[in-house]
């Protein structure tokens, strides 16, 4: 039986390791906001379990067995939001932190009738694509906003959900997944991203352009 805690460390490394491999101790003890000591105790221990690697100095890499699980909770987190969204009429910046309370709780049976009640969809909210019951899944697509050049176009195809502010300052704006969007200037030393969306322009700055994911037009 693997804790709540353990399942939380074993998501968060999966998704760290989408930027970094092996995952520094570091990275996972500032995206769990917790001291870096304690991450050293959970992380040997989910070692010793067969969950993950340690490299001594360097960071830890998921084994098969580590990233089933992160994979089985990622899986009740995505299809947990889509359910709250579609069927119970939460926002899409109000389902993050309830999925996140509900992931570990649910049996495999309900899940699985969510999937098929929602008409077995293959992506989040969010537009994060959604594991499969034998834990595959389909690679992330997209580009930063924040890395694209003037005269740049594409569509949204994933934006971050760990951010409820951002989440309804981005709904505010219309960008969400589908949307269409033209890079329009992009000022120099970190400045804003302007972009043209429906019709309106928009300047965000780089911060919250990082977190939106563009599929560049061919």
């Amino acid at each position: 039986m693997i804790t709540r805690e353990r399942e939380d460390y074993l998501k968060t490394i999966y998704k760290l390791q989408q930027e970094e491999s092996p995952v520094r101790t570091n990275s996972i003890a500032r995206l769990l906001n917790v001291e870096p000591a304690s991450v050293t105790g959970i992380v040997k221990r989910l070692a010793q379990l067969g969950y993950l690697e340690h490299q001594p100095y360097r960071g830890v890499v998921l084994t098969q067995s580590g990233e089933r699980v992160a994979l089985e909770v990622i899986r009740n987190h995505r299809l947990i939001e889509l359910f709250l969204i579609d069927s119970l009429g939460y926002s899409w910046d109000e389902v993050h932190d309830e999925a996140e309370r509900l992931e570990h709780a649910v049996s495999h049976q309900f899940i699985e009738r969510i999937e098929i009640a929602l008409g077995n969809p293959v992506i989040d909210p969010h537009g994060s694509p959604i594991p499969t019951e034998d834990g595959k899944i389909a690679p992330r697509t997209g580009t930063r906003l924040s890395e694209l050049s003037a005269g740049s176009s594409g569509i949204v195809s994933r934006v971050s959900d760990d951010d409820p502010g951002l989440l309804r300052y981005l709904s505010s704006l219309g960008i969400h997944p589908g949307a269409s969007l033209d890079v329009i200037e992009v000022a120099p030393f970190g400045g804003p991203i302007q972009i043209e969306l429906g019709g309106n322009l928009h300047a965000l700055g780089p911060q919250a352009a990082a977190e939106v994911y563009v599929e560049l037009a061919s």
